[in-house]
Parts: structure tokens; C-alpha cells; sequence
């Protein structure tokens, strides 16, 4: 749902890209020129946020000139807010999660903790 666009934020470089694209349009050789980076790499780093929705591109002549889309990344967002406002026993896949975490034994947490500290390697005898 909205893991294609948090994929596309959660890298430093497509950050930079996209804070330069808010800025102003500019052709993937002016972003290899600015970020000092190959064309591969500067491509590939395109195709995330493309695909996510983020950045439009366009052609002119032999140049491809990308822009941002911040209409997109505010739909994203006003949908993640819905979705975060929503209990989350209505959420279909998340039904089985929800009644395992309202039937949580409340000591769960002290039991694990005393599994692994009691839990000894055997020593291997020779």
C-alpha cells in the first residue's frame, strides 16, 4: 500500500534527489553533475521514486527531465493518516495479529526474558 513511497524515502540519496527536484526540473546529467554520481547509479535511484510515484519525467530531445511530484507524496500521506486513523481490528490483514496481541499473557515478556536466561549451552564432554 504505501511501501513502494516509504522504500523510495528511507534512502538518503533519493531524499537529495527529491529535495532538488523540489527546487527545480533538471535532466538526469545535471543530477549526476550535482550529486556526483554516475549516470547508473543516478538511474537507478530514479526508477525507485518513478515507481513510486514521486518523480515525473519527461523528454526533450535526448534529455530527460524529472521533476517532482508533490501532489503525489501529499496523497500518500493523507492516505497514510486515514489508514493510521483506522482501529485496527477493522483492518482485515491485521486480524490475526489483533487477537493475538489483545490475548497476550501480560507476563509474556518476563517468561521470555527467563527462557533465555536460563537456557545454558550444554558443555560438549570429550
Amino acid at each position: 500500500m504505501f511501501e513502494a513511497t516509504f522504500k523510495a524515502l528511507g534512502e538518503p540519496t533519493r531524499i537529495k534527489i527529491l529535495r532538488l527536484l523540489a527546487e527545480q526540473e533538471l535532466c538526469v546529467c545535471e543530477l549526476e553533475e550535482i550529486l556526483e554520481m554516475s549516470q547508473p547509479r543516478v538511474s537507478q535511484h530514479l526508477k525507485v521514486l518513478k515507481q513510486a510515484g514521486l518523480v515525473k519525467e519527461r523528454r526533450e530531445a535526448q534529455r530527460r527531465i524529472c521533476s517532482f511530484d508533490q501532489d503525489a507524496l501529499d496523497q500518500v500521506f493523507r492516505k497514510f493518516d486515514c489508514f493510521m486513523k483506522v482501529p485496527v481490528n477493522e483492518l482485515p490483514e491485521y486480524k490475526e495479529m489483533y487477537l493475538r496481541m489483545v490475548n497476550l499473557d501480560e507476563n509474556i515478556c518476563e517468561k521470555k526474558a527467563c527462557q533465555k536466561k536460563t537456557r545454558r549451552i550444554k558443555p560438549v564432554r570429550k
